[in-house]
């Protein structure tokens, strides 16, 4: 009896390679993209959003994600945040179609990009520092 030898030609032997490895990079992808969870962060610290300190200076040296969520602890009575445009943040006004938010504890999800915050019940609030803008990577 003649053995048959069957040859594997080498299209054969690549596809089932290409194909663990196109799956295995795709998990790894998906791995990488969502390794990082949101974080919270209580703006202003202990103080929160209050004019106690400076909001900008709260930010300075932290690097915040889109995803993250800043979470607004506040006097209602006394304080108010609103979600503004840059010329909202840089007036100290709300501008048309601005968010107000007034539970005293507001949670809000970064967007990617440049995200303004003030505190409007006074202006001088505003101006003296009950504000914040941060740039969502």
């Amino acid at each position: 009896m003649a053995q048959s030898s069957r040859h594997v030609s080498y299209v054969e032997a690549t596809v089932p390679i290409t194909i663990v490895m196109t799956v295995l990079c795709l998990i790894l992808a998906n791995a990488v993209t969502h390794a990082r969870r949101p974080t919270t962060y209580i703006v202003g610290g202990e103080d929160g959003w209050d004019p106690v300190i400076p909001m900008d200076s709260w930010a300075q040296g932290k690097t915040f994600y889109a995803g993250d969520i800043l979470e607004f602890k506040y006097d209602y009575q006394r304080f108010n945040m609103v979600v503004v445009n840059r010329t909202g943040y840089e007036t100290c006004q709300a501008n048309d179609g601005a968010e107000e938010y007034y539970s005293g504890d507001d949670k809000i999800q970064l967007h990617y990009g440049y995200n303004y915050f003030i505190g409007t019940y006074t202006p001088e609030d505003c101006t003296t520092g009950l504000k914040l803008a941060v740039n969502a990577l």
